[in-house]
C-alpha cells in the first residue's frame, strides 16, 4: 500500500550573499548515502562521492534529510554531510538557518523502501556520535574528522566481515566515516587486527576500537 503524507520541505532556495539561487545546489563533504526515504532505516539506492554536486529540491524541518537528484537518480540524503555556499564560505545545510527559504512539497513513501519490516519508525537503537559535521566552527565544516580513515583494509579483514554478519543496529542519522558508535552498541572483534566491526544502518563498516569511529565502511 502506497501511503501520502505532506511534509515541510526547506531549501527551495539557499540565499548566496543575499541573493536567491535559481536552483539550489549542494556539495557532498564526504561520501554520502543516497537513500531511497528520509531516515536511516530506508533502502540505500546509491552512494554520492566526496565533493560530488546534487541537486536538491527541499529538505524536512532543520534540513536534517533533503530530496536530492544525483546522476539522474532521485533519493534523500542527510543534510548534515552537504554543504552549499553561504556568504562565500561552505555550511551544513543543518546550519543554514534563516539563509534557507522553506518550501512544502508531497512525500510519497513506500513501504518497500523502508529496510525495516512494518516501516521506519519506532527503530532506532540510538544515536550516531557526530562524524565530519563535527568538525564544524563557527559554521564553516572544517578539514578533520578526528579520525584516521582507512582507505585500503587487509582483504583478510573485509572477508572476515562479510563472512560473519550480525544483526543490524539502526541508529539516528547517517553511518559516514569518523561518526563514532555510542556505547551501548555492541562492537564485534575483527581477529588478528585493532579494529571491530557492526553492521549499521544496513551497512557493515570498521570501527577503530578504542575510539569507537567508523573508519572504513564495506560498500
Amino acid at each position: 500500500m502506497i501511503v501520502k503524507k505532506t511534509l515541510a520541505l526547506s531549501l527551495a532556495g539557499i540565499l548566496l550573499a543575499s541573493v536567491a539561487m535559481a536552483e539550489t545546489q549542494a556539495t557532498a563533504w564526504t561520501d554520502l548515502n543516497l537513500r531511497a526515504g528520509p531516515g536511516p532505516t530506508y533502502k540505500i539506492r546509491g552512494v554520492i562521492p566526496a565533493n560530488e554536486t546534487v541537486q536538491v529540491d527541499g529538505c524536512l524541518e532543520a534540513a536534517v534529510w533533503c530530496k536530492v537528484t544525483y546522476a539522474g537518480v532521485e533519493g534523500w540524503a542527510s543534510g548534515s554531510y552537504l554543504t552549499a555556499n553561504v556568504d562565500n564560505a561552505p555550511m551544513a545545510l543543518t546550519l543554514a538557518g534563516p539563509k534557507v527559504v522553506l518550501n512544502t512539497v508531497t512525500y510519497t513513501e513506500n513501504p518497500d523502501d523502508a529496510a525495516l519490516a512494518g516501516g521506519a519508525s519506532g527503530a532506532l537503537a540510538g544515536a550516531l556520535i557526530a562524524g565530519p559535521v563535527g568538525a564544524v566552527i563557527g559554521g564553516i565544516i572544517g578539514a578533520a574528522v578526528g579520525v584516521a580513515a582507512v582507505t585500503d583494509p587487509d582483504p583478510q579483514y573485509v572477508t572476515y566481515v562479510q563472512s560473519n554478519p550480525v544483526e543490524t543496529v539502526y541508529l539516528d542519522g547517517e553511518v559516514v566515516v569518523g561518526a563514532g558508535i555510542p556505547e551501548p552498541v555492541t562492537l564485534y572483534p575483527v581477529p588478528g587486527s585493532d579494529y571491530s566491526y557492526i553492521y549499521v544502518n544496513g551497512v557493515p563498516v570498521l570501527v577503530e576500537t578504542p575510539t569507537r569511529k567508523v573508519v572504513y565502511i564495506l560498500r
